[in-house]
């Protein structure tokens, strides 16, 4: 079951992760950090709060993503109740790294205009696979930008990085980059990995699978991991179709900008 493993701490609740970013701030820890993306050009906002031109809003990428219930193939989509996973307490060493291990505000230069979370797994399957959806808006050319910076990082970070959070580190091994699947309309950019994890402890190799679709001015993001050493071969193909078509379906719904004709 790997309770004290590093799985199993990335999917604490925001309590912990509240305490984690609390402790991170008192220790100093935060030197190796990169700076917030309110420092850095091409934050996705106006600068009243306001979403960029051609960005979506949170309402429209919540009426795109999945909802609490929704079942795709054998697994059940859900939303997170308790916080959002992977969000800004999770580093990486080197930092050039960091859009490996989440895309969460202050991973680029170019911070979210909005984003929506979900969680897709089998609930009765307490070690089953388990994908981590999160669809981010941005201006267009701020989302070519993060996906470049992710494309940047896959091949920086080839040979491995530490991921970083004050109460634990994970060592991956390799970060190797694999055939992104094929969705039902031409994606404007797609990038895929599969990562060696070690455990906590440093003796068991873990692996994760991530997938990251760019539709106009929108990423879509896909990360797949399961609770023990089982290779899970990548994201599953129809978790991704899924949430590809139901976004899709939104640009010809509605003609917002963001989508794959933004």
């Amino acid at each position: 079951m790997f309770e004290a493993g590093y799985r199993r701490i990335r999917r604490r609740t925001a309590a912990v992760a509240l305490a984690a970013a609390v402790l991170t701030a008192t220790a100093g820890c935060g030197d190796g950090d990169p700076p917030a993306a309110d420092d850095k050009p091409g934050a996705s906002t106006t600068g009243t709060g306001a979403p960029a031109p051609g960005a979506l809003t949170e309402g429209q990428l919540t009426a795109r993503s999945f909802t609490e219930g929704e079942k795709v193939g054998r697994y059940t989509a859900s939303e997170y109740t308790l916080g959002a996973p992977l969000g800004e307490e999770y580093t990486a060493d080197p930092v050039v790294c960091q859009p490996l291990v989440s895309l969460a505000r202050g991973a680029t230069a170019y911070a979210p205009s909005a984003e929506v979370h979900r969680k897709v797994d089998v609930p009765e399957e307490m070690t089953g696979t388990t994908v981590a959806v999160t669809l981010r808006s941005y201006s267009t050319k701020d989302a070519a930008a993060v996906m470049k910076a992710l494309d940047t990082a896959g091949k920086e970070c080839a040979a491995g990085f530490t991921e970083v959070r004050a109460i634990a580190k994970a060592t991956y091994l390799t970060v190797e980059p694999v055939k992104a699947p094929a969705v039902g309309g031409e994606a404007d950019e797609a990038k895929a990995f599969r990562f060696t994890v070690l455990d906590v402890k440093g003796k068991l190799k873990l692996y994760e699978y991530l997938t990251v679709l760019r539709s106009g001015s929108t990423t879509l993001s896909f990360r797949g991991e399961i609770t023990g050493t089982k290779d899970i071969g990548g994201v599953p193909q129809e978790v991704i179709t899924a949430q590809w078509e139901k976004f899709s379906a939104g640009d010809a719904g509605d003609g917002a900008a963001g989508g794959a004709g933004a």
